[in-house]
Formats: structure tokens, sequence, C-alpha cells
């Protein structure tokens, strides 16, 4: 069994992935379209690659296949970084069958599941058999992925905590705070999630996984830990169980990014607590959320799959600058817009 390592350890033996040169001065990321789930193929500059949760099990491998494609166009032949934010079947179930495809050089994540039933303790043993064969961190708030220099990858939140002191550029009393009401809600994995900021150059982004309302308290308010970002990777797929005004509204995005399912989170309430947020140019969204009605998703242009038919499988694509200017393609048309 491969013994977890710090992050210190891990600095010296980082290893890059094989990376096209037009990649050489650009952060590249895919949103997989995992129906519902979570698959974010980062690539840096420097020709690393991380992963941030692996879709589903099942249905043909369809997931693990239609991240194993992402990854010939991003032309990496092994994932350096398989970060997964919690241990729910939509986020770590399609790590076994995708490994199966594509090596992943190291696992990171926040240890253990909180979930003992018999489903859960099924779900998270099958991932801990790949993982304990490949190199394995496990992240704090705080702790930082050793990546080459150009992408700076911080962990905000891990195993229930987050962190204490605000990031650069943070700080502010948030005076949404002053209406924030907690909701009912398990305190499950979805709480536990592995959530990071990522900085590159002027530009950046953050995934929190499915992260819930109540834990992105501790973030937001008083003050706001997490500076305004350029891109908001939507908490929960747009679940109305992540999201919350005052905790959106810190984050202040010019551009949203929602990878919900056709029948999957994107609830108008998360729609709209994303569209009243002052100066948002656009929510692109991987599917045409069918439940929450036309008034309540976005012109199709900015939606990858539009059909409920679940097996078009088409992806959205953003390519970062340095000096913050960034672009967000549509696989499905073609489609590009740039910010």
């Amino acid at each position: 069994m491969t013994l977890p390592r710090t992050v210190a350890a891990l600095v010296a033996t980082a290893v890059l992935s094989i990376v096209p040169a037009q990649a050489a001065d650009d952060l590249k990321v895919w949103f997989v379209d995992v129906e519902g789930g979570q698959a974010t193929l980062f690539l840096t500059p420097a020709g690393e690659s991380i992963l941030v949760d692996a879709g589903w099990p099942g249905f043909g491998e369809r997931d693990a296949q239609r991240i194993a494609a992402t990854a010939k166009e991003a032309g990496i032949t092994a994932i350096d970084y398989m970060l997964v934010t919690h241990f729910h079947m939509d986020h770590v179930g399609g790590v076994p069958g995708l490994v199966a495809k594509i090596p992943v050089r190291t696992f990171v994540d926040h240890g253990d599941s909180i979930e003992k039933d018999a489903e859960g303790k099924k779900l998270f043993d099958a991932y801990v058999a790949v993982r304990d064969k490949a190199k394995h961190l496990i992240v704090k708030p705080g702790d930082k992925l050793p990546l080459k220099a150009g992408v700076e990858w911080t962990i905000v939140s891990a195993g229930g905590k987050s962190i204490q002191k605000p990031l650069k550029g943070a700080g502010k009393p948030n005076p949404l705070c002053a209406t924030y009401k907690k909701r009912d809600a398990n305190d499950d994995e979805n709480g536990q999630s592995t959530g990071s900021f990522i900085r590159f150059g002027k530009f950046t982004t953050i995934d929190l996984g499915d992260l819930l309302w109540n834990k992105e308290e501790a973030l937001a308010c008083p003050a706001a830990k997490i500076p305004a970002v350029d891109v908001y990777i939507t908490s929960h797929h747009g679940m109305n169980m992540s999201g919350s005004p005052s905790f959106v509204n810190m984050v202040h995005p010019k551009v949203a990014i929602m990878d919900n399912g056709a029948r999957k989170g994107g609830t108008a309430e998360a729609w709209d607590t994303m569209h009243a947020v002052p100066g948002i140019q656009d929510i692109w969204q991987s599917h045409f959320a069918v439940d929450a009605g036309k008034d309540h998703n976005s012109p199709e242009n900015v939606i990858a799959n539009v059909a409920e038919t679940p097996d078009s499988g088409f992806s959205l694509k953003l390519l970062a600058h340095k000096d913050g200017h960034f672009e967000i393609s549509n696989a499905r048309n073609g489609y590009e817009k740039k910010y």
C-alpha cells in the first residue's frame, strides 16, 4: 500500500505529461460532459494535467471513454493529479474505469469517506483499490498542489473544514452575510468536498465540488476569504443546496460554468442567483435544464447539450491567458466568446 505523502515530498516527484507546443503560454480547461456529474480537465502551460473528478461508473464506460478522448485531444498520455472532490457516485465512481484507460500518477483527496453504509463503503473501497497503486496526497485547507511555476492551486476546503485566513485580494466584509440563512441539509460527503482556488497570472477560477450551502458560510462570512474570480465553476451542478447569494456574490464572477445534466442540477433558484450577480456576462451550461424552464436557462449558443437525449456528450472548453483574458467555446456548435 502506498502511504499518503506530504505536499513537500511530492514537489520533487511531480512528473510532466506530454503536451502540444501550442499550449506553452495558456491554461486550458475542458468541461467533459458526464451527464450531471463532474469531470474537469486542466492542462497547465508547463504541461501538467489535473483532472477534477471522473464522473459516473457504468453506462458502457461512457464517462471514462469521454475523459480518455479529451485527454487524447489535450495531447496527454497520463493524468498527473486526479483530484477527487468527494466520494459520491457522480464524482468518484468513474475513477476505476478511467484508470483502466489512462494512468493516474497521483491521487488527491480529503482522506477517508464519512459515509459508512454498505453503498458508501463499496464505492470508496473500489476507489481505494486503484488509489493505492499510485501516489496519494491527502490535502487540507491552505495546502497547495505542487505544480510547476505558472499556476497556483490552493485548497480552500477539505474534510468539512475551510481556510481560516483570506486569500490575497480578499478580506473585505461581506454585506450579504446579514441576510444569510442556513438550510436543512445532511452533513454528508458533499460537505466534505475538496475545493480549489486556481490562479494563473491575472486569471482566477474556483471549483468547490459539491460543497454545501451551510459550509459556504465559513468562506463567505463575516468577511470574504476568497477574492472575486473570472470564472465560477458552479457548486453542486447548480443545485439549490449550494450557491448561496452571499457566497456567489462574494466571488462575483464574470462568467459561470455549470456542469449540470438535463434533469440534474440547473435549478431555477441557483440560476437566478448567478444571473443576479452585478456584471455577470454569461452562464454557460453543460445541458439545457429541463425542469427549470426556458426562463431559467441561458441562450442555446452557450449550452453544450440542448436535447434531453443523454448521450450527445458535447463539452465546453476554456482557454485562459496570463493577462486575465479568456475564451470559452462550445463543442456542439463551435460558438466561441472572448472575455
